[in-house]
Parts: structure tokens; sequence; C-alpha cells
């Protein structure tokens, strides 16, 4: 996709700077989030099947749960652990058809999860064995291994403590260093 240049890149980058300063708050300042956190991130897979070895047998994440998706029948709705309290969903939608996924308004470009030093070691070697396409750590970011599932939902091994970007904490203290 083409990238803004000159004047436009100029304009945008003021624009993110006017946004920091009206928006961003010292953490200090920040009031507590009501959330408690992401209980499930749910995606639509091709292939159940497919879904569960990629998740669970490639990159270690348990699958959980798997039960029929109570808005549609027949669809199957399943979860991975992916520590924290966090979990993975899919969904299949059988009989439909489906695009192949796109980075546009609404989509998504890419799920960064995070990972130790010793699975980041590990996923990056499993990834050479398998011959599997990803990007990283050779793009200037070395702590990320980009990659895309079997149903190409793009995913981002980040070799970072969580509530951290870029090595400086932006969340309050975490419970866990891991």
């Amino acid at each position: 996709m083409p990238q803004p240049e000159g004047a436009e890149l100029d304009a945008v980058l003021a624009r993110r700077e006017e946004l920091r300063q009206r928006y961003l708050r010292p953490m200090s300042d920040r009031p507590p989030t009501p959330a408690r956190g992401i209980h499930h991130v749910a995606f639509i897979c091709r292939d159940v099947e497919e879904t569960i070895r990629f998740y669970q047998d490639f990159l270690g994440f348990p699958l959980v749960e798997i039960v029929e998706n109570r808005d549609y029948r027949g669809s199957t709705h399943f979860f991975f652990d992916i520590g924290h309290g966090n979990l993975l969903g899919f969904f299949d939608f059988p009989g439909h058809e489906h695009p192949p996924i796109t980075e546009t308004i609404g989509g998504v470009q890419h799920v960064a999860l995070s990972v130790g030093a010793a699975e980041f070691d590990a996923a990056r070697k499993a990834l050479d064995e398998s011959g599997t396409d990803y990007l990283g750590p050779d793009r200037g970011v070395e702590d990320s291994l980009y990659i895309r599932d079997p149903n190409g939902v793009p995913l981002e091994l980040y070799r970072e403590r969580l509530g951290v970007f870029n090595g400086e904490r932006i969340l309050g203290p975490a419970t866990d260093e891991n």
C-alpha cells in the first residue's frame, strides 16, 4: 500500500503529535481501566482440525474447549489458552465461502502474543525447520516474528513482557513479569 511522503507525511506526523498532546496522559494521571482484560478474541477459520494443529501442535497453545456455536447450527466454536486467563477463539461456518483476509478498516492488522525468550527462540527454530514463511527479526525489530495462521490471521510473536512496548512500561505495575 502506498505510504505518505513529503507534505502529506508531515501532516500525518503533526496530527499524531497533536493527538498525543491532547489525549495521552502520564501513567500517574491515568484512571484505572474498567475492563478486567480480554476474555477472548474470536476469528473465523476454514478448517477446524487444521487450525487446532497449528495453534496446539505447532505453537503449543492448549486447546481448552470445543463446542457448537450458539448462533449457527453446525458451526464449531473452540478456544486456546494463550496465557494469563486470555483465550484465542475460532468459529467455522460450514457451507459459507469466505474471501481471503485483507488489511482494511475493521480488519485485523495483527494479534501480538507475548512470549518469553526461550519460547521465541523455539518458535523461530520450529518455523525455520518447517519452512514456514515469517518476517523478522531482520526488519529492525529484533523482538518480533510475524507469521500468518492457516486462515491468514496475522500473528506477531513478541518477545516482550505484558504491559511493555519497545522496552518501556506503558501500563502500571504488572502482577507477573513473564
